[in-house]
């Protein structure tokens, strides 16, 4: 086992945005060797793995070609070339979380079916071919308002969804198979990030309430721990746990719940990755999601999951009205305040929305430490060097 934590293991990570840098930089403490495959020159892990491999995640040939040599893949997203995953498994690389359940993942239809047929609590739901098909279901009173629809394949941080209130927002209706659920009356959105390995030990973080931009359908904030009562932490733990026991699931996995206004809890959908509602573990859990990670695929003894201090982390995003090279205001502002940690990407254009960094804010209390994050998100703005879109 010692021998996986020298820098003769050969770690690959597929795509190289920020989860990956951040994978990276707990995987230096280890003196692991890093490989990052991405399209992007400049993309946040570029800069700090041990190697860069240019290539596309999607091509065949080029996921294959990059991972033969190495001894453990990873990924840091859902939208790679499966086939590529399952060839390299199949001649004993080390693929983790397994191909075959991204594979599931990747379409929201075996996700959703995947639930039903576990008993895994979640939204009512039905399937349909094209947007001809929702329009047909629609006029034949099969299909009611208000409905969410949720393209199959190829969504990712908000885009492929499309909330449909009433007829007037037909116009906003997606092509291509989708998934459609019942609108469900949310009190509140949660997630909790679960790890398990090879020995079957399984750790959950503690759940973390989600506020979402309305406009973007991003995080824009999160808050741990997630005021919900001890019951509700208990049951989604515990939920978050079965997923992975029944998937028989090596790796890190990141299961987003609604609670509904009646207090039920209902699975809305995984990632079987580093995840956005787990940045804060870096600084508010003795073991950070990109520790645990580690861990689980390289089957090491999992970390304490204990919250060490009440976290607030905010998104940075890309302000409306700027496109190009990055500014970042009110960081030296910012970073006077006691408890805040500034996390900039490395990305050097921006765009309205885009993710560009993220603030974790600890503080003695919860409420502090939201009147705290409310200040920072108020200071700090990513525009760009011209101020010109």
């Amino acid at each position: 086992m010692e021998k996986l934590v020298t820098s003769n293991l050969k770690l690959g990570i597929i795509a190289g945005g920020q989860l990956g840098k951040m994978l990276i930089q707990e995987a230096s403490k280890w003196d692991i060797n890093t490989f990052v495959l991405d399209n992007d020159e400049n993309c946040p892990s570029a800069r700090i793995a041990s190697h860069f491999v240019k290539g596309d995640q999607m091509d065949f040939f080029d996921v294959y070609q990059f991972g033969r040599r190495l001894e453990v893949v990873t990924y840091e997203i859902e939208n790679i070339n499966i086939q590529a995953l399952q060839k390299l498994k199949s001649e004993g690389i080390r693929v983790l979380p397994d191909p075959d359940i991204l594979a599931m993942i990747q379409d929201k239809g075996l996700q959703k079916e995947f639930y039903h047929k576990n008993n895994i609590p979640t939204s009512p739901f039905s399937f349909y071919r094209d947007k001809q098909d929702i329009l047909n279901a629609i006029g034949d009173g099969l299909l009611n308002y208000p409905f969410v629809q949720k393209l199959r394949t190829g969504g990712y941080d908000g885009r492929g969804v499309s909330v449909i209130t009433d007829k007037d927002k037909i116009d906003r209706l997606l092509e291509g198979p989708s998934v459609v659920e019942e609108m469900v009356k949310i009190e509140k959105e949660i997630a909790v990030i679960v790890a398990r390995n090879d020995q079957g030990d399984v750790r959950g973080f503690p759940p973390v309430e989600m506020v979402f931009d309305p406009v973007a359908n991003l995080v824009e904030m999160l808050v741990c721990p997630a005021g919900i009562p001890e019951s509700l932490v208990t049951e989604a733990e515990e939920i978050a746990g079965e997923i992975v026991k029944q998937l028989n699931y090596t790796g890190l996995l990141a299961v987003e719940f609604f609670i509904d206004t009646s207090g039920n809890l209902l699975v809305n959908e995984s990632a079987p990755r580093p995840h956005n509602s787990g940045h804060h573990t870096i600084e508010s859990v003795l073991t950070s999601q990109y520790e645990q990670h580690l861990r689980a695929i390289l089957n090491l003894p999992l970390g304490s999951t204990h919250l060490k201090i009440p976290a607030v982390m905010i998104n940075l995003l890309g302000e409306p009205g700027y496109v190009g090279q990055v500014m970042y205001e009110g960081l030296t502002e910012s970073m006077a305040i006691e408890g805040v940690k500034i996390h900039v990407y490395g990305k050097k254009e921006t765009w309205p929305m885009r993710k560009m960094g993220h603030a974790t804010v600890l503080a003695e209390t919860l409420e502090q430490a939201i009147e705290k994050a409310q200040q920072v998100k108020s200071t700090i703005k990513v525009k760009t060097w011209n101020g010109n879109a």
